[in-house]
């Protein structure tokens, strides 16, 4: 049901280092209260406003397996995970295996798409092209790689072809969660121990390795929300 007032307002939210798991928790409970308010609308014919929001957080180091994933992807057992001091979750997104940990943004919109378009390959390829263009302020040429999700440098070339942005989402009843996570001052060697996404013939890769040095994480978060706000419409509420 396409809402008569859509609420195109977010909240924005930098949760800061987060255990994945708490992370996922409080995902969960944002989701669940925008889908509980939705079910409400219909049931009592009203139209009610839902909320929309954008968090942006980092990890400690963990391995993350999607529904359509194969756990054989992660190389490493139970005791070269304590090694690593890192943690594995199987969860609820799109998509294979990935890794998050500390210097990687990972972004996760809680959105009503019926506040905006109810079309999740768009949302996809809308997420994306925010990154492309965030990627385009810093110098670095971002593209879609046909085939593939996410945001990739070098798609011309399949031997130098390498992802530098992975993205993985849910959606229930139009209600969005999970999101992307832009390697920025990423430590690429912990993607040596998975098939990155299920893709055992590509690289990683991340805007510290592209451009030489380490960037400021928060002026690349403005960036990101800046063209999140104009390609959907945004009005965000700090």
């Amino acid at each position: 049901m396409k809402l008569l007032h859509m609420n195109k307002k977010v909240v924005l939210m930098d949760w800061g280092l987060t255990d994945y798991q708490e992370a996922w928790d409080r995902q969960e409970k944002l989701f669940e209260g925008i889908v509980a308010q939705k079910t409400a609308n219909r049931k009592n014919n009203v139209e009610t406003p839902t909320d929309n929001y954008m968090i942006f957080t980092e990890h400690p180091h963990v391995y993350t397996l999607g529904k359509s994933g194969k756990v054989e992807n992660l190389l490493l057992d139970k005791s070269g995970l304590e090694e690593k001091h890192a943690s594995y979750h199987h969860i609820n997104r799109g998509g294979d295996i990935t890794y998050h940990g500390p210097g990687q943004i990972v972004g996760y919109p809680i959105l009503d798409l019926d506040n905006y378009f109810t079309d999740i390959h768009l949302y996809l390829r809308t997420l994306e092209e925010a990154i492309i263009r965030t990627l385009d302020d810093f110098g670095l040429k971002g593209e879609r790689y046909t085939g593939f999700t996410g945001v990739w440098l070098d798609t011309k070339d399949p031997i130098r072809a390498r992802k530098i942005c992975a993205m993985g989402v849910r959606a229930s009843r139009w209600v969005t969660m999970h999101g992307f996570a832009l390697n920025v001052n990423t430590d690429l060697s912990y993607f040596g121990h998975i098939v990155p996404c299920g893709i055992d013939d590509k690289g990683v890769t991340s805007m510290q390795k592209e451009l030489g040095s380490a960037l400021e994480t928060n002026q690349v978060k403005s960036a990101i929300t800046k063209h999140l706000a104009d390609l959907f419409g945004m009005e965000i509420i700090k």
